[in-house]
């Protein structure tokens, strides 16, 4: 913990601009992993519009920002809960159906965000309900303790923690209990008197909250955002980089993030072509679907469980 805290502290000072804009989406991209992620271990439910609920947080913190003059916290706030219920929405369709239909149906929701974002923009501080003018980029406000990059990033990864905590309580609190039975047999479950569908919807809803944490996070990152970013096929990438990184831990969520955003930036700075990521991502699918049911996470941690018994 203590060598987390320093490393938070110290590195940001020897990165250049583009990595630590590099690691801030990194911390993002993590925060918006860990909601699919525990929606796949705890439920077995196929979101795909992860990455899409991230652009609804970010069009309504860059909404929020350009018209209203509110506080960063608060507009991030409102980024979260209006992408929460939007998840809430998106689900009630879904909330009955399971397995291929569900990934179809939240396939299709993507898809159809994808669409909106590529017509009406993302806000840059024109007039409107839609925000947006052409050749226009108004400032953004960003937190007052972290106006700077490197204050920037270490705010993002203090939000990152504050997801995996959120998370984390839900785990171990009655909401935890109900997902577990679900997973278990849903039949069980309502014999036992849980509300099935009650408890997905709040899945769904925790999960928007987080990719809508996400958004938000990544609009600060430069004040703007591109629809290319929300791309459908993104989502369906960040689901299988948390699958490969294990979707029942934090540490796979953090390890699907670095392979979906630090591995394309290595591969720019050492003069190769970033779509070899694709290649990479593809065999790591294999190696976790084949060989590590619980991801890179659990090979990794259960090497270092091993390690520390032969050393006692």
């Amino acid at each position: 913990m203590l060598c987390g805290l320093v490393a938070l502290v110290v590195v940001p000072m020897f990165l250049g601009g583009q990595w630590v804009q590099i690691l801030t989406s990194t911390a993002c991209f993590a925060l918006a992993a860990a909601g699919v992620g525990f929606m796949y271990s705890r439920l077995g439910m196929v979101s795909l519009a992860q990455v899409g609920l991230m652009g609804v947080g970010g069009w309504v913190m860059l909404r929020m920002n350009h018209g209203f003059n509110l506080p960063f916290e608060l507009n991030l706030a409102v980024a979260a809960t209006v992408t929460m219920v939007f998840g809430w929405v998106m689900a009630l369709p879904a909330l009955r159906m399971r397995g291929l239909y569900l990934a179809l149906i939240t396939l299709m929701a993507a898809s159809g965000l994808e669409i909106v974002f590529s017509t009406f923009r993302f806000p840059n501080g024109g007039e409107g309900f839609w925000g947006v003018m052409p050749s226009l980029i108004a400032p953004f406000r960003r937190p007052w303790l972290a106006t700077g990059n490197e204050a920037y990033l270490r705010y993002t990864v203090v939000m990152l923690l504050v997801g995996f905590l959120l998370i984390e309580a839900h785990r171990r609190t009655a909401p935890g209990r109900a997902w577990a039975m679900i997973r278990r047999s849903e039949a069980a479950a309502m014999a036992s008197g849980v509300n099935v569908v009650y408890y997905k919807a709040w899945a769904f809803g925790l999960s928007g909250l987080l990719a809508g944490m996400a958004g938000g996070l990544l609009a600060g990152t430069l004040g703007l955002l591109d629809p290319a970013t929300f791309r459908a096929s993104e989502s369906i990438m960040l689901f299988a980089l948390a699958v490969v990184g294990g979707a029942r831990h934090w540490l796979g969520a953090v390890l699907a993030a670095v392979l979906y955003r630090v591995l394309p930036g290595l591969f720019n700075n050492w003069g190769l072509d970033a779509d070899l990521a694709l290649v990479i991502f593809g065999a790591a699918l294999l190696h976790a679907l084949m060989t590590a049911p619980d991801g890179l996470a659990g090979q990794l941690l259960g090497l270092a469980r091993r390690k520390e018994g032969s050393a006692t």
